[in-house]
């Protein structure tokens, strides 16, 4: 048996571990710190922080006295306050004395002010949204935008003829005049892109140059998407697509066009990537893709998206409430799309493969980590504002149950009856388990 095929493989299973485990940890980290620092704040005595479930790996005593600890099994975490009987926060009201009763009122969780537990358990999710947030920032910080007017920051590697040079600005794009909205290029753009070859006008060292029959849309591939046929076949960033069963390829929407019409059969790919040629199959796959009128349709897809521009323009840093603005929108969208897919999923719009478990996460991490530092950051980032959403679901065992029924609390003026309590937090915790199932299950049984 040749041990070394199995080299590779390994390999990429310990780079997919490492980067689900940090990212994972690094997100529980933080939604536990936000109830351990709230709770704090509060005057709520935290026994017990725990990175992980299970049997304890490592841990130690603060000054407190509180409890910190990495467990065996890092697929959650959890705060312990006084008062808590486990992990979940059901309360322990069991008294042995006056003395105890006294501390059980001033710095337990459940003997605490209505406002110090609301605030204690919303902190959870509140710190996942700052630290996506604070992630969002500093992308956008570091990507900028894109500068007007045009100028070439820098030459893609292609395997065609280069016409454009560093440093040239553009002037005008097939007569038109492209001055200081990116939208508006990509709207003329889109709708010129029937034309296979553009005409840019640019300046150069002073002198105006027309350049004729420039590949607008070339067939280079500007991002590999996770989980996506492509990223499963090994194209990467910065390959160009030649040709898809022997049907030669000369720009970026003829790979569309052939994909759809494939049906899901395999195809063999022709790509190049810096100067040689190679050749793989893949097996596009079938998405669910949103439209103008609101609904969906199932369109095959590999995963691969284009270039605005045959070269990368030049961008500038923007302000700081410019990146703290398109921060919160990128968070915002992220809750919208995940409450509109698992509504279209409730509702049968579209495939309950959308749901992914953690296998597919974990795949997913591996599979960004590769893609570059930014890449991975932006996932984490998304993963997090995911985590921080789920964990506001008013689900029993969730910090979202917690603060339904402290709602329930404000309104009737008193606690609701444990036994209640506990029969939700019993429903809850099967209805999550069996979510839990059904996305693992997904993991294995969707394509």
């Amino acid at each position: 048996m040749e041990y070394t095929l199995f080299v590779p493989q390994f390999g990429n299973f310990i780079i997919t571990l490492v980067a689900f485990i940090f990212c994972l940890s690094i997100i529980v980290f933080v939604h536990e710190f936000g109830h351990y620092f709230v709770g704090k704040l509060s005057g709520i005595h935290a026994e017990v922080f725990s990175i992980g479930f299970g049997p304890v790996l490592l841990s130690l005593y603060d000054k407190r006295g509180t409890k910190w600890q990495i467990a065996a099994f890092p697929f959650g975490g959890f705060v312990k306050f006084l008062g808590d009987k486990n992990s979940a926060s059901a309360p322990n009201l069991k008294i042995k004395s006056a003395k105890d009763a006294v501390i059980f009122k001033r710095a337990s969780m459940h003997g605490a002010p209505l406002w110090a537990r609301f605030m204690t358990v919303a902190a959870g999710p509140v710190f996942n949204f700052v630290f996506s947030g604070l992630i969002f920032f500093l992308i956008y910080m570091n990507q900028g935008t894109t500068m007007f007017p045009l100028k070439v920051e820098k030459l893609f590697d292609t395997p065609y003829k280069q016409k454009f040079e560093l440093g040239d600005v553009v002037r005008s794009v097939n007569g038109i005049v492209i001055e200081n909205d990116l939208n508006e290029f990509v709207s003329f753009a889109g709708n010129s892109f029937s034309k296979e070859f553009f005409t840019y006008v640019v300046e150069r060292n002073g002198r105006i140059v027309t350049l004729n029959d420039v590949l607008q849309n070339p067939p280079r591939i500007a991002q590999v998407l996770p989980k996506s046929a492509a990223i499963a076949a090994g194209l990467k960033k910065g390959d160009f697509i030649l040709s898809l069963n022997s049907e030669k390829i000369n720009n970026f929407n003829e790979i569309k066009k052939v994909v759809e019409a494939s049906q899901g059969e395999i195809l063999r790919i022709e790509y190049w990537r810096k100067g040689l040629v190679y050749e793989t199959n893949l097996k596009p796959l079938i998405v669910d893709v949103p439209t103008e009128t609101g609904g969906f349709e199932r369109i095959y897809r590999i995963g691969i998206v284009s270039d605005y521009f045959p070269f990368q323009p030049s961008t500038a840093k923007q302000s700081i409430s410019w990146a703290f603005a398109n921060s919160i929108e990128s968070i915002y969208l992220i809750m919208e799309g995940s409450v509109k897919g698992l509504y279209h999923i409730l509702f049968g719009n579209i495939s309950s493969c959308n749901l992914s478990g953690p296998i597919s996460i974990a795949e997913t991490s591996g599979q960004m980590v590769k893609q570059g530092s930014l890449n991975y950051l932006w996932f984490i980032a998304v993963l997090s504002t995911a985590i921080g959403m789920i964990n506001l679901f008013p689900i029993p065992v969730l910090d979202g149950g917690h603060l339904m029924f402290f709602a329930v609390e404000a309104i009737i003026g008193k606690k609701p009856d444990p036994n209640i309590v506990n029969t939700f937090m019993t429903v809850g915790f099967i209805l999550l388990v069996g979510l839990m199932l059904f996305s693992l299950f997904n993991d294995f049984l969707c394509p």
